[in-house]
């Protein structure tokens, strides 16, 4: 059965008092939830990973990571290796976010290579794909979507492309308040499971995690996970709540 998964991006947010608060409030109502066989992931400013780890020992959600090089070491200044977020028992990171693709152009290519050099080091990618409205009204988002997942993962073997969480997350719909339908978000969910079934098999296919991202937040997240493809979430501006976080978490 596959994994459930509410991850948490925290984007650029959250000073260091701040952040030490919010996770430590997130992990004491995390002990008091029984999540089952779901696994909550958060996501900080990479400032913030060594203090998350260390409280996520002794507690009951992962660390993710928002952003790498793909590179172990090297004159890059400014950047993280995933070599770095090993050692410091990083379990996650988010790679393909349109942030990044729009603000730092990051390309199908490059995301390969992010692919790549974390699962090297067994790290899980949360690899994020999405359209644009202008494609979603051109009825484009399909192929968008395809894209997106062949050049940057399905060059992968079946054995690592199971170690992937794939986030679907329509542009349109991040940081704006405007959310797919449940029926858009399963649409799109089960159109990836698809392209998943064709380019390794269906066992794969039903192994694989796939969260909605885009919106989500403690009053629609039910109807979302509900959902028959819909795996959880990729949740932006409500995991710096705590107890809209444990709303949504408790609705898988």
């Amino acid at each position: 059965m596959r994994k459930q998964i509410v991850a948490g991006n925290w984007k650029m947010n959250k000073t260091f008092s701040e952040a030490e608060t919010l996770i430590t409030d997130i992990a004491d109502a995390l002990d008091e939830v029984d999540l089952k066989d779901a696994e909550v992931v958060l996501c900080p400013p990479a400032l913030y990973l060594e203090m998350a780890t260390d409280v996520a020992f002794e507690s009951n959600f992962k660390v993710g990571a928002q952003n790498i090089y793909p590179e172990d070491s090297g004159a890059f200044t400014g950047e993280i290796s995933p070599l770095m977020l090993k050692d410091l028992n990083v379990s996650y990171c988010i790679i393909g976010h349109s942030e990044r693709r729009k603000y730092f152009h990051e390309t199908t290519e490059f995301l390969k290579r992010k692919a790549d050099a974390l699962l090297k080091h067994g790290i899980r990618p949360i690899f994020c794909c999405g359209e644009v409205l202008p494609e979603r009204e051109a009825n484009q988002h399909f192929e968008v979507v395809q894209k997106q997942l062949a050049e940057s993962l399905f060059h992968l073997t079946q054995e690592a492309f199971q170690e992937v969480v794939i986030a679907y997350e329509p542009v349109w719909a991040i940081g704006t308040g405007v959310r797919a339908t449940k029926e858009q978000a399963q649409e799109m969910h089960a159109y990836i499971r698809g392209l998943i079934a064709a380019r390794y098999d269906g066992a794969t296919a039903n192994e694989i995690t796939i969260l909605y991202g885009g919106s989500c937040n403690g009053k629609n997240a039910r109807e979302l996970f509900e959902q028959p493809d819909v795996d959880g979430g990729l949740i932006g501006g409500a995991s710096l709540k705590t107890e809209e976080f444990l709303q949504i978490v408790t609705s898988l």
